[in-house]
């Protein structure tokens, strides 16, 4: 699939960056993660693959500090796509690995220069020391 040229800029630096990044296109589907969120998603990109929100936002599990499990709605990826603005949150997730994960997620979304919505990415990384 061919995607806009913020969506490949965005690529590039996530390819560049010592942090976790994952990045949707507009609809919220996963177009890639890098090798850094590897480590905390429990699995290689080549190995998942593209996949749609409601498969994403559910198969990380996400909870809070009790174990309860966080609606997709409420985690900040997904939030920024509803509305189009940065989300921070922390809470753990069950990684594909089956470890439990705390992380912290910083997510903003992508425009192109008509201020087009074209997608979001989140940055997260590892807070088990927070």
């Amino acid at each position: 699939m061919a995607y806009e040229i913020e969506i490949i800029l965005n690529r590039q630096l996530a390819d560049c960056l010592s942090i976790p990044v994952f990045i949707t296109d507009r609809q919220g589907n996963l177009i890639y993660y890098n090798e850094q969120a590897e480590f905390i998603l429990g699995k290689r990109y080549d190995e998942t693959g593209e996949m749609p929100t409601t498969e994403w936002s559910t198969i990380f599990k996400p909870m809070d500090e009790l174990g309860n499990a966080i609606l997709p709605e409420d985690l900040p990826l997904v939030k920024t796509l509803l509305n189009c603005k940065p989300y921070h949150k922390t809470f753990f997730i069950n990684n594909l690995s089956g470890k439990v994960e705390k992380i912290s997620v910083t997510s903003y979304p992508i425009l192109g220069r008509a201020n087009t919505f074209l997608g979001a990415v989140a940055l997260f990384w590892d807070s088990k020391d927070e």
